[in-house]
């Protein structure tokens, strides 16, 4: 068998009968990563949204802070449960939608 014929049956098994090689594997395996990036980017965001209520960027809106503190007061004592319900109505009506 001839030097020749060697290479060219060589070739044709690591090449394939449609002329791609084994790097054709990659194109796949590109687009599946890059899907896989991106959601586990935007996945992450749009899970933290959800988490926080979404309000606003992750849920730290000025009027979600302020019943935050508000709650924080009453559970330390702070407040009675009377002054803590009156100032939470106030800050649900003033809230902007």
């Amino acid at each position: 068998m001839s030097a020749a014929l060697a290479t060219g049956i060589v070739a044709a098994h690591f090449v394939g009968p449609w002329g791609f090689g084994w790097w054709f594997l990659l194109i796949p395996l590109f687009w599946i990563t890059l899907i896989a990036v991106l959601f586990a980017v935007f996945g992450r965001r749009w899970r933290r949204a959800a988490a926080a209520g979404g309000y606003g960027p992750y849920g730290r809106t000025p009027a979600r802070q302020a019943e935050t503190t508000l709650a924080e007061r009453f559970a330390q004592g702070d407040i009675d449960e009377t002054e803590y319900r009156a100032r939470l109505e106030v800050l649900r009506a003033n809230a902007p939608q």
